[in-house]
């Protein structure tokens, strides 16, 4: 064994403060999931405010919120990630509302609730749904819990929720009428643009390797992306973009950045997907076809690795819930879901989200106490205020966390005001207090239940991407490999390496655990992009999009 692999003694990591609230550029289609959770919960609360029944709007945001996700997903695989979201949904404010119907005792709710948060951290990590995650199935379970609620009523509710998760899902699901294939455009266009920007690194520039994780990343969710959507035309040019963008990767210096930045462009609008043709074209589209037909990992696979974010999830939560009824706090699901928001892959990116998750709350009872004379000028204007912060937080969010929990707080507090308006200032109080109790508690509790298999996902990671390795470089050892053979190979051993690199950073951020074999990462990661350039120089995949016949 090589000292790189070695063990020393467990180590603290400092935590990072620098940059945690520096904006980010806005993502391309920002407006998208703003303007869907418009459209999506102005129908259904306005139709209450007609029939003068806003009491129940919280049933029916449950199913309406449900239009924040699967904005990325090929809409054929938003389809599906839609249903089991609005299932899910219904499901945890199923076990809610039955739970506030049979117990008042805020000790079982606050339990009950953190334990769903555990369950809905787990499952929305190992199906990797994306953002907004687990946060917004967490507030809408947590805030039921507390809901007065009898059995009798039960049935109603989530029929409410049904309907409201069905006109979500109509609402997500409605783009793909004028642009059927625009998330794997978009997807691929990502890919396009990250590898130029390696590409014009040339590989030797200061901050390379942080471009070339970057673009490493954008190809793995362009193939995402292409792999779940259907088999047409339109996908096969798409492919072969990404293959292009592969390419930059293994051969940055040979790689015109201007002609990748090109064809992003061309995507991004609503024209013909350029065409690439190149001598290996058959060999890439089988391996993506014999991709397509290798079986899905199993789920119950990958719950396993994520155990000890879900037991932090769960402690956590119960432990600033039952801080928050200590402390005399009507609303200790604030507390709780606080908590819950604060639980990222490691504890670096948990602190991060804490400082961020704070400071927003912060603003954002600012806000709130300067908008809720407005808001109480009548019921309309409530709905009105209330879809305004829904806008905003969505179009704000991807630039950074804190800045769309300065949108989220307000339109959290104005929801609770559907029942009935109350006094702003033990209002506001209440949710400085939760705030403040459920991201220290939270993060105490993220600190006490280390992430100890952290350190041997690496070993594996390492271990599967050595092994793509050598399998890559045998086929390629063989007189005359077949190549879709070859293609196949290549794909996994990137995904692999894009695997370690995620793993390793992820392992990097805990705080209190065994040093990483750091060298041996790097020596596999640079052994492993050779055998990506030679697959490059085996299959006669020029760079140069000229050499290649590209059509304009």
């Amino acid at each position: 064994m090589t000292p790189a692999t070695s063990t020393p003694a467990p180590r603290t990591r400092r935590l990072p403060l620098a940059g945690v609230l520096r904006l980010g550029r806005p993502a391309d289609i920002w407006f998208k999931p703003a303007l869907s959770v418009v459209a999506s919960v102005a129908p259904p609360n306005l139709l209450l405010l007609a029939l003068g029944r806003l009491d129940l709007a919280m049933y029916t945001m449950a199913g309406s919120l449900c239009a924040l996700y699967a904005h990325n997903r090929p809409y054929a695989a938003r389809a599906r990630v839609l249903a089991w979201v609005v299932l899910g949904m219904v499901g945890g404010l199923a076990v809610s509302l039955v739970a506030a119907s049979l117990t008042s005792s805020a000790l079982v709710l606050v339990t009950v609730g953190a334990l769903l948060a555990a369950v809905q951290k787990m499952l929305c990590d190992a199906t990797r749904v994306g953002p907004p995650g687990n946060v917004v199935l967490t507030f809408i379970t947590s805030a039921s819990l507390f809901a007065p609620q009898t059995l009798g009523q039960v049935p109603g509710h989530l029929a409410l929720a049904c309907a409201a998760g069905a006109w979500s899902w109509l609402v997500g699901m409605a783009p793909g009428l004028l642009r059927p294939h625009g998330p794997e455009r978009r997807a691929t266009a990502g890919a396009l643009k990250a590898a130029a920007g390696y590409a014009a690194t040339r590989g030797t520039a200061d901050g390379h390797a942080r471009a070339r994780a970057a673009a490493a990343a954008a190809v793995q969710a362009a193939w995402q992306s292409l792999l779940a959507a259907r088999d047409t035309r339109s996908r096969r040019g798409l492919e072969r973009l990404v293959v292009r963008a592969e390419v930059a990767l293994a051969a940055p210096a040979d790689t015109d950045p201007e002609q990748l930045r090109t064809w992003a462009g061309e995507l991004t609008g609503a024209g013909p997907v350029p065409e690439v043709h190149d001598p290996a074209a058959g060999g890439e589209l089988l391996g993506v076809e014999a991709e397509l037909a290798a079986p899905a990992r199993p789920l119950w696979t990958r719950l396993g690795p994520l155990a000890p974010i879900a037991v932090r999830t769960a402690l956590g939560c119960a432990l600033a819930g039952y801080a928050s009824l200590a402390l005399g706090v009507g609303r200790p699901y604030w507390a709780l879901v606080t908590a819950a928001s604060l639980y990222q892959a490691n504890l670096a990116l948990t602190w991060t989200r804490g400082v961020q998750r704070v400071v927003g709350n912060l603003l954002g009872v600012l806000l709130f106490a300067a908008v809720v004379p407005l808001a109480h000028l009548g019921p309309a204007a409530l709905v009105l205020c209330c879809l305004a912060f829904n806008f905003g937080a969505e179009a704000l969010i991807g630039r950074n966390y804190w800045l769309g929990s300065v949108c989220v707080t307000p339109m959290a507090l104005l929801i609770t005001e559907f029942t009935g308006f109350q006094e702003p200032g033990p209002l506001i109080t209440e949710r400085v207090v939760d705030t403040v109790v459920g991201a220290l508690v939270g993060f105490l509790a993220a600190v006490a239940v280390t992430n100890r298999r952290s350190g041997d996902r690496v070993e594996h990671a390492l271990t599967a991407a050595e092994r793509a390795r050598e399998h890559t470089a045998r086929l390629l050892a063989e007189p005359a490999p077949a190549p879709a053979a070859v293609e196949s190979a290549r794909r996994a051993l990137a995904a692999a390496l894009a695997e370690l690199r995620a793993t390793a950073d992820a392992a990097s951020g805990e705080w209190w655990q065994r040093a990483l074999p750091q060298e041996r990462v790097v020596r596999a990661e640079q052994a492993g992009h050779r055998t990506l350039a030679a697959t490059v120089r085996h299959q006669g995949l020029h760079p140069s999009g000229r050499a290649e016949g590209v059509r304009p």
